[in-house]
C-alpha cells in the first residue's frame, strides 16, 4: 500500500492478551498502518473514534457493554467512511452475517489469525479508502527510508540502494536518538500528535542542527526514534539537542547510543542498545539523558530471595520479620537493572501469591486479597517503572497487614501455635505426645483430643509429617546417606522411617532420591 498517508486502525476487543497478539503480529508502520488507539468494548471504541479518526476499526464481535454488531451499526450510520473488519470464533456466523447487513467489509476467524491473513484483510479494506490511494511522492522517500530502516532493525537480510543511502545520507558517521514518552502521565492519539508536531518545529528551529540529517522512525509504542548522520565532530550536538527535547515535557527522557560508521549497523545498535536503554528507565526513571555509559556501570551481584526463611517466618508468626526481610530485598533488587523486567515484575506477583496462601494456611480470611489479586497482577503488568511496581506491593502488604492485625487472637489457638512451633523446632529430638504434653503442663489425653481437634490428624501423623519434609530436602539437595538422614530427623529405626517415608511420599528414600537425580 503505497500512500504519503499511513492507514489508521483502531483495535476493538474485550481481552488484552488478543489485543496485544494483533498489535505483535505485524511491523505496522513499515506495512504502510498506524494504530492508533485500543478499545475493551464498543462503547470505549465510539470516543475513541472521535478522538482518533481511524480509517479501519478491527472489531471482536461478542463483548461486554457493547458488542461488534451494535458498534458496527453505528460506525455506519454516523462514519460511513470508515471500514470494519470483524474478528470472530467459529459459532459466531448469524452475528458475522448480521455485521456486513449493516456494512462490515470484511471478517477474520480468531483461530485462523495469523501476520498473513492479517495484512491481506488490512490492505483490502485500505485499498477501499479513496484518501489512501493518492500518491505523494514527496512522502514516498521517507516512507521507503523507514521502511529499510525498518527492516534492519527487525533483524531481515536486505538488499538496499547504496546510491539511495549515500544520497540520503551524505555524512561518515551515524548515531541513534531515541525520545522515550511513554511515562507521560496522560498517552493517547492526540498527545502523541501534538508531541510530534512540537518536535519537528524544534527540528526545524535549532540552528545547531543545520548540519546533521535526521531520519525519523518508530518501532516501539510511544518512543520516537531518529537516525542522526553528520561529520563526527558535528554529532556531539546530539548533547544540546537531548536538553531541548527534554524542555518539551519533563517527563520525557532522551537516549542516546555511541557513534557508528555503517548504515547497516542500525538494526544492532537499536536492538543492542537502544533496547536496552529502555529496560534501564525501568529501573532508573528519573534519568533524563542515557548513554551507552549507563549501560556499563557495573553492579554487584544480588542475593537470591530465602523463600524458606521468609515462609518459616510465616508459618511461626513472625510477620515484622518477615515484611522487613522482604522490603530490603526488594529495595535492593529495584536499585539494580540486572534482572529482565518479566522476572522481575513475576517475583512480585509471585510474592504476593505466596502471602495469599501462607495467611489461608494460618486460618486467616484472606478473601479480600484473593479477590484483589489478580487485579494487581494486572497492575503489576502494566507498571512502567520499578517505583510502580513496588507502590502495588505496599498497598497489598498493607491490607495484608490490616487482616493481620484485625483478626481477634483466641486463646486457645495461640497456646496450640506454640505446641506446633515447638514441634517444628524440635523434630529431631525424640519427642512423644506425654512429652510435650509435660513441657506445656496439659494432661496427655487432653492435649491428644486437643490435637486432633485442632490438626488434620493426630500427633504423631504431624510430627511424621514435619520430620519427612526435612528428610526430603536433605535428600535433594546433599549426599548424606539414608541412614543418616534418618537419624537427623528423628527416627532411630531405620526400617520404621522408610516405611514412614513411603507411606507419605509413595517412593521409598533411595527410590525418591534418585528420581530427584533424573530430574
Amino acid at each position: 500500500m503505497k500512500s504519503g498517508e499511513r492507514c489508521r486502525i483502531l483495535i476493538v476487543d474485550d481481552e488484552q492478551l488478543i489485543r496485544q497478539g494483533i498489535k505483535h503480529y505485524l511491523q505496522w508502520e513499515q506495512e504502510g498502518f498506524q494504530i492508533v488507539g485500543e478499545a475493551s468494548n464498543g462503547q470505549e471504541a465510539l470516543e475513541l473514534i472521535e478522538l482518533t479518526n481511524p480509517h479501519i476499526v478491527l472489531t471482536d464481535i461478542v463483548m461486554p457493554i457493547m458488542d461488534g454488531e451494535e458498534l458496527t451499526r453505528i460506525v455506519k450510520s454516523k462514519y460511513p467512511h470508515i471500514e470494519i473488519i470483524i474478528l470472530s470464533s467459529f459459532g459466531e456466523f448469524e452475528y458475522v452475517r448480521s455485521t456486513f447487513q449493516s456494512g462490515a467489509v470484511d471478517y477474520i476467524l480468531k483461530p485462523k489469525l495469523d501476520a498473513e491473513t492479517l495484512l491481506k484483510v488490512l490492505t483490502t479494506a485500505a485499498n477501499r479508502i479513496p484518501s489512501l490511494q493518492s500518491t505523494n511522492e514527496q512522502a514516498s522517500l521517507p516512507i521507503n527510508m523507514g521502511h529499510i530502516i525498518g527492516q534492519f532493525v527487525s533483524g531481515y537480510d536486505v538488499n538496499y540502494d547504496v546510491d539511495l543511502i549515500s544520497r540520503t545520507f551524505p555524512y561518515d558517521a551515524f548515531r541513534l536518538v531515541a525520545v522515550d514518552a511513554r511515562h507521560l502521565p496522560i498517552i493517547d492519539a492526540k498527545v502523541i500528535d501534538s508531541l510530534g508536531k512540537r518536535m519537528d518545529t524544534l527540528f526545524d528551529t535549532h540552528l545547531e542542527l543545520e548540519d546533521l540529517v535526521l531520519q525519523r522512525f518508530k518501532i516501539e509504542d510511544n518512543v520516537s526514534v531518529f537516525l542522526v548522520n553528520g561529520e563526527a565532530d558535528q554529532l556531539a550536538k546530539c548533547y544540546s539537542l537531548a536538553h531541548e527535547l527534554i524542555k518539551l515535557d519533563h517527563h520525557l527522557a532522551v537516549l542516546l547510543c555511541d557513534d557508528f560508521l555503517s548504515f547497516s549497523q542500525i538494526g544492532i545498535k537499536y536492538n543492542d542498545v537502544i533496547k536496552k536503554m529502555l529496560e534501564y528507565r525501568f529501573y532508573h526513571p528519573q534519568s533524563k539523558i542515557v548513554t551507552e555509559q549507563n549501560l556499563s556501570i557495573d553492579e554487584p551481584l544480588l542475593a537470591s530471595f530465602n523463600l524458606d526463611k521468609f515462609t518459616n517466618d510465616f508459618k511461626h508468626k513472625r510477620f515484622d520479620s518477615a515484611f522487613s526481610y522482604l522490603e530490603d530485598h526488594i529495595n535492593a533488587l529495584s536499585k539494580s537493572s540486572r534482572m529482565d523486567i518479566f522476572e522481575y515484575k513475576s517475583f512480585f506477583g509471585n510474592v504476593i501469591f505466596n502471602i495469599t496462601i501462607l495467611l489461608s494456611n494460618l486460618d486467616y480470611d484472606v478473601k479480600k486479597l484473593e479477590n484483589e489479586r489478580f487485579t494487581l497482577f494486572n497492575s503489576i503488568d502494566l507498571a512502567k517503572t520499578t517505583i510502580d511496581v513496588v507502590e502495588q506491593l505496599h498497598r497489598f502488604i498493607d491490607k495484608a497487614q490490616q487482616i493481620i492485625l484485625t483478626r481477634k487472637n483466641h486463646t486457645g489457638h495461640s497456646n496450640f501455635q506454640l505446641m506446633l512451633d515447638y514441634i517444628e523446632e524440635n523434630y529431631a529430638k525424640p519427642l512423644n505426645l506425654t512429652g510435650v504434653a509435660n513441657h506445656f503442663h496439659f494432661n496427655p489425653s487432653y492435649l491428644s483430643s486437643y490435637f486432633a481437634s485442632h490438626n488434620k490428624g493426630g500427633f504423631n501423623e504431624y510430627l511424621n509429617k514435619i520430620r519427612i519434609e526435612e528428610a526430603s530436602k536433605l535428600l535433594m539437595n546433599s549426599s548424606i546417606r539414608i541412614s543418616e538422614i534418618c537419624e537427623m530427623v528423628g527416627y532411630s529405626d531405620h526400617s520404621y522411617f522408610c516405611k514412614v517415608f513411603k507411606k507419605l511420599k509413595g517412593l521409598s528414600p533411595s527410590q525418591y532420591k534418585r528420581k530427584q537425580k533424573l530430574k
